[in-house]
């Protein structure tokens, strides 16, 4: 088998590299900055350039090369490229090449074009093998354009009852997701500190996102009132004062298929 699963991930014997392994090893092919892909220990990494900002950020000082999307890399006569997975900024299928059989590792995928990451390119090979965190019957997701204009609804109600709206989901994807489909005419898109740092690195790697304000112990409290301050699952919200009403809805899904109405 070109690809096989071992105790520390999914390993090409043919060219000694693992793909998003979950122990050290000395060659790691990495989809995308997500945690439970890309950890820190290995001797050397490699990802699409367009991951490479964020996976810095998370994991610092590491031997990190990067490639392009659809670059070939040729190691020990196995071809490897990188191809838009669709999840978030950078993210990545890693396609398998060796003596004209080609295997596809889809790392997490997203069909649906969210209007920030890389669309989703489908890529022709003998073997998938695919991430299924919602593969369940239960998951049964409404389109991007219902789900959002629900929330800008949710929102605006919120706003004319005098409330802070908080919407929370993953620091890194979701978050900028959300952002990325917020009515910024109903008020200020406010984010916790650890959302505001993610959307700083992707800025600055040339992706546009709506305009955000980090929240702050400067702020007074009263600034919130109408607008939505979008979080993390856990944050912490003393700075929007003790004597504001808010309306937190908690953007993540994970098996009972009951908390949110969108895909990752």
């Amino acid at each position: 088998m070109l690809l096989t699963f071992t105790s520390k991930g999914i390993y090409c014997r043919q060219a000694d590299v693992y793909i998003d392994p979950w122990k050290p090893v000395k060659k790691a092919l990495i989809t995308h900055g997500h945690a439970d892909h890309s950890r820190w220990g290995h001797k050397h990494y490699l990802s699409t350039k367009a991951a490479a900002p964020v996976i810095y950020q998370r994991l610092g000082d590491i031997n990190l090369e990067v490639v392009d999307f659809g670059e070939v890399t040729q190691i020990n006569d196995v071809k490897f490229s990188f191809h838009p997975a669709g999840h978030i900024v950078g993210s990545a299928q890693i396609r398998v090449e060796y003596k004209g059989e080609v295997w596809v590792v889809s790392g997490d995928y997203k069909l649906e074009n969210d209007g920030i990451s890389e669309p989703f390119e489908p890529v022709k090979c003998n073997t998938f093998i695919t991430e299924s965190t919602f593969g369940l019957p239960i998951y049964k997701w409404a389109p991007q354009k219902e789900v959002f204009a629900d929330v800008n609804a949710w929102w605006q109600q919120n706003k004319e009852a005098g409330k802070v709206t908080i919407l929370t989901g993953y620091a890194l994807g979701k978050a900028q997701r959300i952002i990325e489909h917020l009515d910024e005419g109903i008020g200020t898109i406010y984010t916790h500190g650890a959302v505001e740092n993610v959307n700083e690195v992707i800025r600055n790697q040339g992706v546009a996102l709506k305009p955000t304000v980090r929240v702050t112990q400067d702020i007074d409290p009263k600034e919130f009132k109408g607008n939505i301050v979008v979080g993390y699952p856990f944050s912490h919200w003393e700075p929007l004062g003790k004597e504001i009403q808010a309306i937190l809805s908690w953007h993540c899904f994970w098996l009972d298929g009951t908390e949110g109405s969108s895909q990752t």
